[in-house]
Order: structure tokens, then sequence, then C-alpha cells
């Protein structure tokens, strides 16, 4: 059996693929890169916006034309809204949401006897090679690994289908983390904390765990590997996690996406968000001063429903005062089954104002971008290699690498000084040895 997987949205979508993938290969199955080379796809569809949903129908339309005899099974988020929309289209099988297990038994006939699922790895087993491997052994053809700590979220984002897909707020054990982390470490020089909100991770547990201690144990646990936040609320960010950018050596990346949507606090009311526009500034400034070298990154909805040309010009100041590094700027796109949605009825801002707002904060934070760039020029940076002969700063800057080094995507971190080139930074290594040494495979 040859299974094709195309994978939809946010690394954590990406990370549920890998564990697909990962289950149907302990089963018997192969992995093709070529949709037409496979008897079965795989989609793990997003449902982020009401684009994302067609973008997935539309995907399944154009594989029934172009290889009739492929099976065709959808899972993911947008799967667990729209399952009845799928099953009209014909397709093989549903699941509606990520577990691969299930996503196993939609696939079917993997081979002819299963690997028994009671043979699961267990977590006092590090050192043996897993069979239907609860954790993640890595990400493939990726050099930084994805970590899922959590899923779900408890808040209601007026703009958000997401939770509805996902549900509540579930978070892995530690145990669990920091063992999986262990594997993971073997394959990648990198792993990105990453999950549908972060910042409530250890809520739902007993006892004091929240994602300050979980890092805690993943840096004293993990000693190989360098960690990187995924995105993460401006007011769940403590101090006791600031210390750990302040003091870790650089193996908790200085670098944080603080999702942002707007700057103007009756737009921040409306959207249902639980921080008004003072609150987030005055967070972001506090990192900053302590954490002098950081990547600072945000989203941001521009045209929401209602927003005023004061409120965009309060977004915009808030984006040149604060550091941001690069932002994510969207047009608002409506999700069937929000409250945006209905408020885009009442209140819609067209189109094009959207569209000319987004021009103006990308280019805002372009000038920003460039200008943390040159600054940078001179200074020393750990890089994970990427291909094409660049590279990842812990600042979350991709630079051009100079130095004759090992091939991209070898394991560990590489020390460098940044220059500024005719055409954007590079790297000179000092030496093609990790800095961190990798442990052995």
């Amino acid at each position: 059996m040859r299974v094709h997987y195309h994978t939809f949205g946010c690394k954590a979508n990406q990370y549920d693929t890998e564990r697909m993938r990962q289950e149907l290969e302990a089963r018997g199955a192969g992995t093709v890169s070529e949709a037409g080379e496979a008897d079965v796809v795989v989609l793990n569809t997003c449902t982020v916006t009401n684009q994302a949903d067609a973008d997935a129908r539309r995907l399944v339309g154009r594989l029934r034309r172009r290889h009739p005899g492929v099976r065709i099974v959808v899972a993911g988020c947008s799967a667990a809204l729209k399952a009845p929309d799928y099953r009209a289209m014909g397709v093989d099988g549903v699941v509606p949401g990520h577990d691969p297990v299930e996503v196993a038994g939609a696939v079917g006939g993997a081979a002819p006897a299963l690997v028994q699922l009671t043979d699961r790895r267990g977590l006092d087993r590090l050192d043996t090679e897993p069979v239907g491997a609860e954790l993640l052994r890595r990400r493939r053809g990726g050099t930084r690994g994805w970590l899922k700590i959590q899923d779900g979220c408890d808040r209601k984002c007026a703009f958000c289908a997401t939770r509805l897909a996902r549900g509540a707020s579930r978070s892995r054990s530690p145990d669990e983390v920091v063992a999986e982390a262990r594997v993971l470490a073997a394959a990648h020089p990198e792993l990105v904390l990453t999950g549908v909100h972060i910042g409530h991770y250890g809520l739902d547990l007993d006892g004091a765990e929240t994602l300050s201690t979980l890092v805690e144990r993943l840096l004293d646990g993990v000693p190989d590997v360098r960690f990187r936040l995924g995105s993460i609320e401006a007011t769940e960010i403590d101090d006791r996690l600031v210390d750990r950018l302040v003091d870790s050596g650089g193996r908790l990346a200085p670098h944080l996406h603080m999702p942002l949507q707007s700057g103007a606090d009756p737009v921040l009311r409306r959207m249902r968000r639980w921080h008004t526009r003072e609150q987030y500034r005055r967070r972001a400034l506090e990192i900053a001063e302590r954490v002098p070298v950081l990547g600072l990154g945000a989203d941001v909805i521009t045209g929401f429903p209602g927003e005023t040309e004061a409120d965009h010009a309060d977004t915009a100041a808030l984006v040149d005062e604060l550091p941001f590094t690069y932002l994510h700027v969207f047009p608002f796109s409506p999700r069937d089954d929000t409250v945006a949605a209905q408020l885009q009825q009442e209140m819609p801002v067209p189109q094009r104002v959207a569209g000319e707002r987004s021009r103006d904060l990308r280019e805002r934070v372009s000038r920003k971008g460039a200008a943390y760039r040159a600054a940078r020029a001179g200074g020393e940076a750990e890089v994970v290699l990427e291909d094409g002969g660049r590279a990842l700063t812990g600042d979350y800057l991709r630079v051009r690498v100079e130095t004759s080094i090992p091939v991209p995507g070898s394991r560990g971190l590489f020390r460098g000084r940044l220059h500024a080139g005719p055409d954007d930074l590079y790297i000179d290594l000092f030496d093609p040895v990790p800095a961190h040494p990798a442990s052995a495979p």
C-alpha cells in the first residue's frame, strides 16, 4: 500500500500528519512523494478560513480528475466541521480530526497482518526502535522538528473556528513530551514547541505544571538541541519563561511570535480578545528590554468588521513603536459559524480597504525588519542548516551560508559571525563542528 500525504495549515497539522505517516508505516504502508504514485492520498485539512475549506475541496476534485484510481481519505480540522460535505464528494474515508489510528483504519489494508497496537512503544523503552509508536520519531524532510505539547483551545475569539474543530485545551504529560523530545533529538538540532494554544499548557493537569516548567524540564532533560517556542500570547509569557530566554545560552531561541490581531481596543473587543492594546504593548516592551537580541513577530488582521481609519492608525502606531522584526498580516476573511461572520454582515469593511491596510503594515514592518537585520551584522549567531545554502538563527533570521560545511540538514548547531552582503545577511561559520554535540542516532 503506497500512501501520499498532503497537509494544509499550521505546524500542529504538520505534526499530526507525521504521526499519521508513522502509524501507517508501522502497519506496513509505504510513503510516496507524488499523488500519481499512490494507492491512497491522505489529506490533512485546515479550517482557519472558508478559503482553507475550499482549497481542500478543490484538491479533492483535482485528484478525482487526474488520478481516478486513487483512494482519498480526508482528515483534520475541516473534516471535523464539514464531514458531510466531503462524504457528498464521494471520498473513500473521512476522519473528523487528527487521530493517527483512526486515519490508519480509514486507509485500511495497509498490510496483510497489522502490527498489534498492544505493542505500541512505552515511555520506559526509549532506546528501542518504536513500532506503531505513540512518540514521533522525526519530521520527514525538515531540519527542524515539531514537538506538539498540547491541542485544542478554551478561548472564544470571534474569528476562529479552530477551537470548534480541535476541542478544549488538552496538555500532554510532561514526561511524554520530554520522552518524545529525546527521540526527536536524534534527528533534529532544533525542536519547535507547537500546539493550538501553548500558553495554556498545564492548566488541565494536576499539580503546578506550566509552559515554563515544561521548558525547564526540556532544557534539563534534552541537552543536545535548541528549543523554540511556537505562537504564544503576550499575556501568557511569565517572568520565569523570560528568565529562560535570557539565561539558557541560546538553547531557548530568543524568538517570540505573539499574536496581536489588532492594535485598537474597539477592534480587540469585537474580536473577543482578552488583552488590551496597552497590556500587549507593555509586555512586549518589558520582554524586549530583557532580551535585546530578539526576533519578534505577530499576526495581524486588517479590515476586521467595524475597523475604522482611526483603528488602523492605532495599529500602525503600535507596529511602529514595538520592536517587531516581522509580521504575518492578513486581510479579514470570514469563517462560517463564527461571531465574526455575523459581524461582517452588520459592519463590513471593503476588501479593497482591508488590502490597502495590509500593504501599509507590511511596508512598515519590512523597514523595521531590514533595520534589525542590518544591526545584526557583525554579531555572532548559532544556526541550524537548511536547504539551498541557508541557515536559521536563534532570533529567526534566515541567512546565507558562505563557509564550506557539511551538507544542509547536518545535525547540530553551528556557530558563526553575521556579515552584511550586497543583498542580504550571510554567516561565516567559525568551525564545521556543532556548537552543541548532538546525541548519537
